[in-house]
């Protein structure tokens, strides 16, 4: 008998719908119904291609036992971290809080008021490396609840009190000047791990908003040192297991500190993050390998993330079916062993295929597989050709085996960066089918996220938008792929959307007395706590993505409000940034971008010819671009702009002063440098 999910649109909770346990998903009814029973909630915490969610799901959420201990002893809620992440923000606070580490699948036990008292992440169904068991569990929080319910009463209190007392350093309001992106430079210098690429230890997590940092402080300053950091970070990545060989993409992290064995769900805003960082090293230096890179990723999230809406998929799972044993394991997809490249390949390419891809008898994964790397920075030398076949066919072989689920969550933030990505890689490399998936993608968030007000839907599924409202970073990262939208295609309705949704930042999501934005809007649902996290995550934190988008906006419109706005949001990075710039890397960025101006550019012609193309590819931090046809009104930039001698024609201004225009695609480049 189906439970109470079997009506949602999310794949994560959809996958629970046949569980023994009575889940609810999150409402007010869940709550109502354990005051009624007088029993605590049990709030379980996860997301669709999370690989210890469905361990834990199989052990204990499918065991019949476990679940009538569950249904007898609690009110059990299940929530999508994807779908809410405002319920997911708040908790996991208090995961942190008490326990000092987080992760999901997470388990919270709360009072019927939501007010959190016992933590947990992963429980496994017997004891274990000094774990209880989750059935123990169960069983120590209902005795405390039924036994010692003032005790938990009072812990419960203490912890939203707590909660409510901890203070956000949000800075002066003032954008960080020279002296912090330089302190923010110098403590990256101290954490990169020379050796390997990257920051820090194992695991390692692609640093895309810190490379992108980097790319724009080169730009600016002209700075080896950061150049050299994204560089190098961006080819071990490349030449890394965490990167698909064969396919294009990347995984999520990598569990060793040399990108070689990866944590192997696919994400779509990790992609859409890197896949844009690639296409600026490109931009940067003209290398071949970002280029690759930037197209092969690119092409991946067309490939295997868009939906038949238009949209794009949230993620690819990281376990599969393994045809020799049937069992569902991690990465089955994706390694090779030297007998199944032989099976494929024969004897002679098979040999020249291990040299290539770093695969080795023994192995570099599990059960003598290996991840697919490029690990030879000068390789066997051969045929170019013959290795090309070579990749094509075991490809082709891959597709064959049973592939990763996909979650078709359609999230509009990750929707947002994956259009500015594309958009933009398009344009580079003169790739209209990419520009076109990203404006199929703008269009899908235009008909389906947004309503008549312009208030985004989270997410959507099938065709159906979700009943959750958006939150900060689904406005920003919108916001901020329509900007690049504009830029790109020369549509003033881009320009306007983002506006909409700007405006939305503005009214509903700043606090107008600091400066700081909420991540949850001022008349979102009520949690225990509202919200707020300027540091980055795996995507940009939402407060920085939208100083970013109201940046550009201003530059594109000249609305003071969003200008202003903007930097003093940027308060937060000049208080943060020195002390732990790898957390911040994107709000570092869009300080580099304030910093420059940003620079405005104009151009009066043809649509991605030759100097429109020049200014999208111009060097100087988040530069605004305008193109369109003289007199065309789309854009508020292109207004009183004429063709100089009948010829297309480009404008650049910075801080209220403009250069005069030129026609001359090379004076353009050294304009933007």
């Amino acid at each position: 008998m189906p439970n109470r999910l079997a009506h949602e649109t999310s794949p994560y909770l959809l996958q629970h719908a046949d569980n023994p346990v009575d889940w609810w998903p999150w409402s007010a009814e869940a709550f109502a119904e354990a005051r009624e029973r007088g029993v605590p909630v049990l709030l379980s915490v996860g997301y669709s291609s999370c690989h210890w969610c469905h361990v834990m799901a199989h052990e204990s959420f499918e065991d019949e036992a476990t679940a009538a201990l569950m249904n007898e002893k609690f009110v059990n809620i299940k929530v999508d971290r994807e779908e809410r992440p405002d319920v997911d923000a708040v908790y996991m606070e208090a995961v942190q809080a008490a326990t000092g580490q987080g992760g999901w699948p997470m388990t919270v036990f709360l009072t019927p008021d939501a007010e959190p008292f016992y933590f947990g992440t992963y429980f496994p169904p017997e004891p274990r490396h000094g774990m209880p068991s989750f059935a123990q569990v169960l069983d120590g929080v209902h005795r405390a609840w039924t036994d010692r319910r003032g005790e938990v009463d009072e812990v419960a209190g203490k912890i939203v009190r707590e909660l409510g007392e901890r203070q956000l350093t949000h800075g002066t309001g003032e954008k960080p000047g020279e002296d912090e992106l330089a302190q923010a430079l110098l403590g990256l210098t101290r954490d990169y791990d020379a050796a390997h690429g990257g920051f820090g230890g194992a695991p390692k997590f692609p640093p895309s908003m810190v490379i992108e940092f980097l790319l724009r402080h080169y730009a600016r300053t002209g700075s080896e040192g950061a150049l050299q950091m994204a560089a190098e970070t961006c080819e071990r990545m490349a030449r890394g297991g965490i990167y698909d060989q064969l396919g294009g993409g990347f995984a999520r992290y990598s569990v060793d500190r040399e990108w070689v064995v990866p944590h192997f769900e696919k994400m779509l805003y990790d992609n859409a993050l890197l896949c844009r960082a690639y296409a600026h090293l490109w931009r940067a230096t003209g290398s071949d390998l970002a280029r690759r890179v930037a197209l092969e990723t690119a092409e991946f999230m067309v490939r295997e993330l868009r939906t038949n809406e238009g949209g794009f998929a949230s993620a690819l799972d990281a376990d599969s079916e393994d045809p020799a044993t049937g069992k569902h394991v991690e990465g089955a997809y994706y390694v090779w062993t030297p007998g199944q490249l032989r099976e494929v390949l024969g004897e002679a390419d098979a040999e020249l295929a291990m040299a290539c891809y770093g695969v080795t008898e023994e192995g570099t994964f599990e059960e003598g597989a290996s991840v697919l790397q490029l690990p030879a920075l000068d390789g066997p030398v051969a045929d170019a050709s013959r290795l090309a076949s070579i990749r094509e066919r075991l490809f082709a072989a891959r597709a064959e085996r049973p592939a990763p689920g996909r979650d078709d969550k359609v999230v509009a933030a990750w929707n947002g960066l994956a259009i500015a990505a594309l958009a933009e890689t398009g344009a580079y490399f003169d790739r209209p089918d990419l520009v076109a998936a990203a404006v199929g993608a703008g269009d899908l968030l235009v008909r389906l996220h947004m309503d008549a007000r312009a208030r985004l839907a989270r997410t959507s599924k099938d065709g159906q938008a979700g009943a959750n409202a958006g939150v900060l970073e689904d406005y920003a990262d919108v916001a901020e792929g329509f900007l690049a939208l504009a830029s790109v295609t020369g549509e003033g309705v881009w320009l306007e959307f983002a506006g909409f949704l700007l405006d939305h930042v503005l009214a509903q999501f700043v606090d107008e007395e600091s400066g700081a934005l909420y991540d949850t809007a001022a008349d979102a649902e009520r949690l225990i706590r509202r919200p707020q996290d300027p540091t980055d995550n795996a995507a940009p934190s939402g407060w920085t993505a939208a100083a970013g988008a109201l940046l550009t906006y201003a530059a594109h419109t000249g609305a003071s409000p969003h200008r202003t706005a903007a930097e003093r949001s940027l308060g937060v990075v000049k208080a943060l940034g020195p002390r732990v710039p790898r957390f911040i890397g994107h709000g570092l960025a869009v300080a580099e971008a304030a910093l420059d101006g940003p620079r405005e550019v104009a151009v009066v012609g043809e649509i991605l010819g030759d100097l429109h193309r020049t200014a999208l590819l111009g060097a100087a931090p988040g530069a605004a671009v305008a193109a369109g046809r003289p007199g065309s009104g789309e854009l508020p930039l292109l207004a009183d702009r004429p063709l100089v001698d009948g010829r297309s024609a480009a404008y650049v201004c910075r801080g209220f002063v403009c250069d005069a225009p030129t026609t001359d695609p090379a004076e353009l480049a050294r304009l933007l440098s």
